[in-house]
C-alpha cells in the first residue's frame, strides 16, 4: 500500500511538471507565431493549474494574449465548459424507472 502511494505521488509530480511546460504566458507565443484553436483547448484544460501558478508568478497568465483570436477563444471556452462538466450534449442521463406503488 505504501509503495502505491509513493508511485502515485511521483506520477502526480511528473504530471504537474509536464503540464507547466505548456502554460499560457510563458513567452512561447508571439504576434508572429500566435496560439491557435488546439492550444486554446489545451490552455482551457490547464486553466486551474495556470490560475494557481499565476498567483506566484507574474509572467504566467490564465489566458494566452498572443493568440489567433476567435478560434483560440472558442477552443479555450469549449475546454473550460467541457472540462468542468458543463457540456452535457453527449452525456448519458441516468433514468430511474418510476415505481407505481
Amino acid at each position: 500500500m505504501k509503495k502505491k502511494i509513493i508511485i502515485l505521488g511521483m506520477l502526480l509530480a511528473v504530471s504537474v511538471f509536464l503540464l507547466t511546460g505548456c502554460i499560457p504566458g510563458d513567452g512561447t507565443y508571439t504576434a508572429a507565431h500566435p496560439a491557435g484553436f488546439f492550444w486554446g483547448i489545451w490552455h482551457g484544460w490547464l486553466a486551474p493549474v495556470s490560475l494557481i501558478i499565476g498567483i506566484f508568478s507574474r509572467n504566467i497568465r490564465l489566458y494566452e494574449a498572443a493568440n489567433t483570436g476567435w478560434w483560440y477563444d472558442f477552443g479555450f471556452y469549449m475546454a473550460i465548459i467541457s472540462g468542468f462538466g458543463g457540456l452535457s450534449l453527449f452525456r448519458r442521463k441516468n433514468r430511474r424507472p418510476k415505481n407505481d406503488d
